[in-house]
């Protein structure tokens, strides 16, 4: 089948970073795919190889007079360009239409799961689309997980990826990887690793993380050694995660690999105005049923509680990660959910 990817970039990455495995993955399943997407440009970093039978286009007005794939798709509800909607209610036979939605361990994502919707007004009426639900049980879409992902983190040679980018940790020392917003609780965490017993270097992505950083003037200082990282391909995020002992993780995309990796990690969810993620982090934890500390450190990194930071225990919390990282790799995976789904319509 020939698919139909909208995806429109809101103010971080993960929209693209999610729509671009979606894919990716789909393509190497043998569907061609035809990306729109808004902000083209941060994928000439994300992923400057490309795929096969992947064609990036730029969605902008006049849109290209395309016809319609057999499945389209719009990711998160950034509803598809009216005249090509148009063009898909006058097809003969016209396309799935799927909603591929926001991940979330809430319970509303088991019954929402691919309930229709009717198109009642404008140019899609009398068509349907249908919500599609990432998510963490059975009954959900499941995770992205690339076919090729156990081979590559099989022969993965964590020394060698440090050593590329000049990082060289004596035994013992932590390390440490920051993909975040600006948690207000990361200052007190930098003073924390400078005082603490074990020495740790901090990797710390490009954009808002590194931003946050300097615009604090944080140095090395005592047992804390930074280290600013360029911008990484989604191939090299996987593998800075392999390389850490813990991992902070933001949004969605990067808590998916995160929990893929089987290594500690501590998700700072996106925040939202009405507090709704208070909810969607609530839920996760269930899910997750890590130790009290280490729930304690997610709610207080991300606001909902208050007061210090409890120390970080790796060793205490690696089994949490070894037991999110099987129940990960043992979800549905979303690109084969995706054309079982389609083909099924």
């Amino acid at each position: 089948m020939h698919w139909d990817l909208f995806c429109k970039v809101i103010d971080n990455h993960g929209d693209a970073g999610v729509c671009w495995r979606v894919a990716a993955e789909l393509a190497g399943r043998g569907e061609p795919v035809r990306l729109w997407i808004d902000e083209p440009a941060m994928l000439r970093w994300m992923a400057p190889q490309g795929a096969a039978n992947v064609q990036v286009i730029a969605w902008q007005e006049p849109l290209p007079d395309a016809v319609p794939g057999q499945v389209v798709i719009e990711a998160f509800g950034c509803d598809p360009p009216p005249a090509f909607v148009a063009r898909m209610a006058a097809a003969k036979r016209p396309p799935v239409w799927l909603n591929l939605e926001y991940l979330s361990a809430e319970s509303f994502v088991e019954r929402n799961h691919r309930l229709p919707s009717p198109v009642m007004h404008g140019p899609g009426a009398g068509l349907v689309k249908h919500f599609f639900y990432p998510g963490f049980t059975p009954r959900t879409g499941g995770l992205l997980r690339e076919r090729d992902f156990t081979e590559r983190r099989a022969r993965f040679d964590r020394a060698a990826w440090l050593r590329a980018r000049g990082i060289a940790p004596a035994a013992g020392d932590r390390i440490i990887s920051l993909f975040c917003y600006e948690p207000a609780l990361l200052p007190q965490l930098l003073e924390d690793l400078a005082a603490g017993p074990d020495a740790t270097h901090l990797l710390v992505t490009a954009g808002r993380a590194t931003r946050f950083l300097q615009g604090l003037g944080v140095q090395d200082a005592g047992r804390l050694r930074l280290h600013f990282l360029p911008w990484l391909t989604q191939r090299e995020y996987d593998e800075l995660l392999w390389s850490c002992d813990l991992n902070f993780v933001r949004g969605e995309d990067s808590l998916a690999r995160g929990l893929l990796a089987s290594v500690p990690a501590v998700w700072q969810i996106y925040p939202q105005d009405d507090a709704a993620h208070h909810d969607k982090l609530d839920a996760f934890l269930r899910w997750l049923q890590p130790p009290p500390d280490l729930r304690d450190f997610f709610l207080k990194w991300n606001g909902v509680a208050t007061g210090r930071l409890p120390p970080l225990d790796l060793a205490g919390w690696a089994p949490t990660a070894h037991v999110a990282g099987q129940k990960a790799h043992a979800l549905p995976e979303l690109g084969a959910e995706l054309v079982r789904f389609a083909v099924a319509q």
